[in-house]
């Protein structure tokens, strides 16, 4: 087993923040889960998530395009929640100058290179993305809601969140309850750097084809990040912003999530042992 992993057969990325230490204190296990998406989850990991975890609520950080067109298999017992971090306007708003056709390019394209290159030419890709996933409305809107459900949630109950591959809006909500329990930077980079260890076999081959390369490191990392890594300097960098433009990230959640001491307490008390 690789550590904190859960046994959710279909379902990549599939992991728990039980165990890591929070302060004094430890989180329980079985109550908040970090997972890649559920489209090709086994009828096993269906039935796991309902009588081994009790999972009660589930956070979709997906674009809507996404949930609408590979939706989320019913968990029996678990309220479903849809809040998009990001969608691809939001994208093209950041972007240099996207053309027409490069935009249905990059809506339908199965070609994940040419995605990439084009990606890449136009500034969507990079450590920046994170900071507009915690800075820009739609993403404060989606962590805002996403720590309701959590403070909402019954006593002994789990919440599962996912994206796509599990790994970056996933991550910042990873991120940000790790902090809100009182974990250390060290935890939340433990635990954030994990997707690299899952994703071993798939990352090294992207590795070895670019031995040799004069690939540029920005763009290295950046592919590296499409193609299911993640790289250290992405979170860094987003902890680095909120700080930066807060004083810290308790308080950008207390201005920008709506999570201040008496939410902190809740939280603590639900999910540490």
């Amino acid at each position: 087993m690789l550590k904190n992993e859960i046994s959710l057969p279909g379902i990549n990325n599939a992991r728990e923040l039980g165990g890591y230490k929070a302060g004094d204190k430890v989180i329980k296990h079985g109550l908040l889960i970090r997972t890649g998406a559920l489209k090709d989850a086994a009828p096993e990991a269906v039935e796991l998530l309902k009588n081994k975890y009790n999972l009660k609520a589930i956070v979709d950080f997906r674009m809507q395009s996404e949930r609408i067109n590979i939706p989320d298999p019913e968990v029996e017992g678990a309220k479903y929640y849809g809040f998009s971090v990001v969608e691809m306007e939001d994208y093209f708003a950041r972007a240099k100058d996207v053309r027409e056709v490069d935009k249905q390019l990059l809506w339908k394209t199965n070609d994940r290179m040419a995605l990439f290159e084009q990606a890449y030419e136009y500034g969507m890709l990079g450590p920046e993305t994170y900071v507009s996933f915690l800075m820009e409305d739609r993403g404060k809107k989606a962590y805002r809601e996403f720590f309701k459900v959590l403070l909402d949630v019954e006593e002994n109950a789990a919440v599962l969140w996912h994206c796509t591959d599990g790994k970056d809006r996933t991550g910042l909500a990873a991120m940000l309850i790790l902090i809100a329990l009182g974990a250390d930077k060290d935890t939340v980079m433990e635990d954030y750097m994990l997707t690299n260890v899952y994703n071993s076999q798939t990352l090294e081959y992207v590795k070895s084809r670019l031995a040799g390369s004069d690939m540029p490191q920005r763009k290295r990392d950046a592919l590296m990040f499409m193609l299911g890594g993640v790289v250290e300097r992405y979170m860094t960098g987003a902890i680095e912003a909120l700080i930066n433009s807060y004083g810290s990230v308790k308080e950008y959640m207390f201005e920008e999530l709506s999570v201040g001491d008496p939410e902190l307490k809740v939280l603590r008390r639900k999910f540490l042992v």
